[in-house]
């Protein structure tokens, strides 16, 4: 069971202080605890660190965000699953390894792909009441070109990078990339397959060897920690718009009897009833609110057999229709704006 929760260590100090930006107003900026990175280990779910990171996007005024932020890097600001990949041999190996190990980090999913001429690496987000940020995800795709450059020494240039948000300033990210970022239905990096197997200058697979029992068991410590609830989160998540969402097959999902899911539900004081209504009020909200769906599609999304059940499920939830909620939160939007 994957992850849904970011990392958020020590590291993130130095590296805003390095970009010239004030932690404290970025903590105020997403509501979070002003001792927040002072803390030894924290996990932020999703939607918070979306937060966190859009107070980011604020406080620096800066559409170059990702550039500057990847320029800032330095090895001290690696977490320990990243600084061991360093340690891999290439490109190739490093890529399978932090796919690997990348719920340590972010619950963010690499699918690593290589061809007769190419390798591609791409990333993918689980769903969420908020979407990831464009600013991060496009860090995330550079970070993994300024990856290869570390590990070789050598500025590699990848054969195309594809995200669905274009860069306003796309001529910025060409000259930093060797090649324009081009719009596309994934999140993916794609090299020279002589690149992704150029030998790394950091390769050390002594400390890799070292490294990897520790972060084993990392990840199954984080694994065990994801409580019922999340777990069963997730897998609705997944679920809903093939439409099996009854709680028998949400338990089998998840490798869990009905009785014991609702057990251990009644435990952490959840019902499956509510989280599902819950999870579907907050999914119908996100789609009315930034996206032109027709409701009958939202209601497929949210695993209802037809529109009407949709509809009338939203109206018992928050007495209005989708279709007003939609034309009252446009209204709201139109009225805020300068």
């Amino acid at each position: 069971m994957r992850s849904t929760t970011y990392a958020l260590d020590s590291t993130w100090r130095p590296l805003l202080k390095d970009m010239g930006l004030s932690i404290a107003n970025i903590l105020r900026r997403a509501g979070l605890p002003d001792d927040l990175l002072n803390r030894p280990a924290v996990r932020l779910h999703a939607d918070d660190f979306h937060l966190f990171w859009k107070s980011i996007e604020e406080e620096s005024n800066d559409p170059l965000l990702p550039l500057t932020l990847i320029r800032s890097i330095r090895s001290e600001s690696f977490s320990p699953p990243l600084f061991a990949a360093l340690c891999s041999p290439d490109l190739h190996i490093a890529a399978k390894r932090i796919s690997r190990y990348k719920d340590l980090v972010a619950p963010i999913r690499l699918d690593v792909r290589e061809t007769e001429h190419e390798l591609m690496v791409e990333f993918a987000w689980p769903p969420s009441n908020t979407s990831a940020p464009a600013s991060l995800v496009l860090t995330e795709l550079l970070f993994i070109v300024t990856f290869a450059r570390m590990g070789t020494r050598e500025h590699i240039h990848p054969t195309y990078v594809t995200t669905d948000h274009l860069p306003s300033n796309n001529n910025a990210f060409a000259d930093f990339l060797g090649v324009p970022v081009q719009r596309g239905n994934s999140h993916c990096v794609a090299f020279k397959k002589s690149d992704a197997h150029r030998p790394f200058l950091t390769a050390n697979e002594g400390l890799w060897s070292a490294f990897e029992p520790e972060l084993r068991l990392r990840l199954a410590q984080n694994e065990a920690a994801i409580s019922v609830r999340q777990r069963v989160r997730m897998a609705l998540l997944e679920a809903l718009p093939g439409g099996g969402i009854k709680m028998g097959a949400l338990a089998k999902r998840i490798g869990m009897s009905q009785r014991s899911l609702q057990r251990h539900l009644e435990i952490e004081g959840q019902n499956y009833k509510n989280l599902l209504q819950s999870i579907r009020l907050n999914l119908s909200q996100h789609y009315l609110q930034n996206t032109n769906l027709p409701t009958a599609e939202i209601a497929f999304l949210l695993g209802f057999e037809e529109p009407n059940s949709f509809f009338r499920a939203f109206r018992s939830w928050t007495g209005t229709t989708p279709e007003q909620f939609r034309q009252t939160s446009l209204l709201a939007n139109f009225n805020m704006q300068p």
